[in-house]
């Protein structure tokens, strides 16, 4: 929010991200949506961030070209420091924004709880377990990667539980979408005016 104006500002962030691992382009609007345009080359990632955006309202245009040849962690670990640095870009100040959010999200057999505070401060807790170790040739520890990667570059406190499940990919899946749904309501903005803490600030 433009304080003089009283207008509106527009959620909007862009960032570049070039290693001798991975380049990154990314373009995202915090009140779109949920159109995207993902290349990662990394089919099952691709899946998941195109479900993170459509289920958040997030556009998102993101291209990344990796090092696949070693494997897909850097591409995986870097995108979600890319992500979780345009989102807290985006947010601005933070005013009047709900700040915290919880769900409880079913995808068939699977149950995953994921809560987050958009704090300032950051923090991962994941207990998240997976019956076999890859989904195609995704790693599921990735997962944890990508979400600790997250939290850390938004300064975010996240927290996922498997309540149940046994299919990988709804597990997984599970886990986007509920973090998803957890990001599209603790960024809503209310009326309120004000930074949502005692302390004035997150």
């Amino acid at each position: 929010m433009d304080h003089e104006s009283g207008k509106r500002i527009a959620r909007v962030s862009s960032i570049k991200r070039k290693t001798y691992e991975t380049d990154i382009e990314l373009e995202i609007n915090i009140d779109g949506t949920g159109e995207n345009s993902i290349q990662t080359n990394i089919g099952f990632f691709d899946h998941m961030l195109s479900t993170l955006s459509k289920h958040s309202s997030v556009d998102m245009k993101l291209k990344c070209i990796g090092d696949l040849e070693v494997d897909y962690h850097h591409s995986v670990e870097d995108v979600g420091i890319v992500i979780g640095e345009a989102l807290l870009k985006a947010l601005g100040d933070k005013v009047g924004i709900k700040r915290f959010s919880n769900a409880i999200l079913p995808m068939d057999d699977a149950l995953v709880l994921c809560a987050i505070d958009i704090s300032g401060r950051s923090y991962f807790s994941y207990d998240v377990e997976f019956d076999s170790k890859m989904i195609g040739k995704f790693n599921t520890e990735l997962v944890e990667v990508f979400f600790n990667s997250l939290a850390m570059n938004l300064k975010a406190n996240l927290h996922f539980k498997k309540i149940s499940g046994f299919n990988s990919h709804h597990i997984a899946e599970a886990c986007f979408k509920s973090f998803a749904i957890c990001l599209k309501d603790a960024v809503t903005l209310t009326n309120s005016g004000s930074i949502p803490s005692v302390k004035g600030c997150i």
